[in-house]
């Protein structure tokens, strides 16, 4: 049995105005450092709790967008979908953060590229300049947070409409810093935060390069790490329900499934593998929902999704 995933302590997750910049820096390097034992401790589940992370990370993105899509019509987008389809431009901006969340913490030009595209964002010549300039933060750049906003700042600085780039490139900076074999999808969670509101969260929403905008992304950072450890730790919960009651399953090819409920945020209820025919799988999954080993995400009686 694994030990249970580490929490943030009540202290680093402020739950008021943090005025002082040192403040803030000196939550988000205590969120940090749990968030680091997590990641480092790599959970058999880590893929399906980063794939949920880039789910709400993907529905935040599409509201700083203006698009009205949230996470259940993004899941749906992506998981019904046949085969290679394209998901659509919502379902294109969950597949940049499921990216994020399952490539290593760099990027060149064709990456970079192919990122802007699925934001649904236009691409700028200026942006050329980021991947060296990434590099040479990484390098020698200033401590995480700190790092990750000065990133987000260039970007909009090159290009103000290409916001939802620069809080991708934020977190890949911090996983970057973090040393983290993959990135955590965190930051672009937490941009509708009171924290990112200026006159003590009551005022516009502060963006990546204005006046304290650095102060909100530790204060922003501290939350989202928070927010994170306290997913792990319902995923782990279930996931151990999950490895418990596997022998207990007679469907050949139920090891598959077991293995990508562990991988990602949702399995459609139709999984059909060499091993494990459309009808088996119902019945599989209508088994472990019994044994409150996963839950039905989609709340519909057909079309049906699963996950930890």
């Amino acid at each position: 049995m694994m030990l249970p995933p580490p929490a943030v302590p009540g202290w680093a997750s402020p739950r008021e105005h943090v005025p002082d910049t040192a403040d803030a820096a000196f939550m988000a390097g205590a969120a940090l450092y749990a968030l680091d034992q997590l990641v480092r401790s790599a959970p058999p589940w880590a893929g399906a709790w980063r794939q949920r992370l880039a789910l709400r990370c993907a529905a935040s993105a599409c509201r700083l967008s203006g698009r009205s899509e949230e996470e259940a019509a993004l899941r749906d987008a992506w998981h019904l979908r046949k085969g290679d389809e394209d998901p659509g431009p919502g379902g294109n901006v969950f597949g940049a953060f499921r990216q994020l969340a399952t490539r290593a913490p760099e990027i060149d030009a064709a990456g970079l590229a192919l990122v802007v595209e699925k934001l649904g964002l236009r691409w700028d010549d200026a942006f050329g300049d980021l991947p060296e300039d990434f590099d040479a933060a990484v390098r020698n750049g200033p401590a995480a947070p700190f790092a990750a906003a000065a990133m987000m700042r260039q970007v909009t600085e090159v290009a103000p409409s290409a916001e939802p780039l620069a809080w991708w490139l934020g977190d890949l900076m911090l996983a970057a810093k973090m040393r983290w074999p993959r990135p955590v999808p965190l930051l672009m969670s937490r941009a509708f935060s009171p924290a990112f509101r200026a006159e003590n969260g009551r005022g516009k929403r502060l963006k990546p390069g204005e006046e304290g905008f650095s102060r909100a992304l530790m204060i922003g950072a501290a939350e989202a790490a928070a927010d994170a450890c306290r997913l792990a730790a319902d995923i782990a919960r279930r996931a151990e329900r999950l490895q418990a009651v596997s022998p207990k399953l007679r469907a050949k090819g139920a090891g598959e499934a077991i293995r990508r409920l562990l991988d990602d945020d949702a399995v459609p209820g139709t999984l059909a593998t060499k091993a494990l025919s459309r009808f088996a799988s119902r019945r599989l999954f209508e088994r472990l929902t019994g044994f409150d080993a996963v839950q039905e995400l989609s709340g519909r009686s057909s079309f049906r999704l699963y996950g930890l």
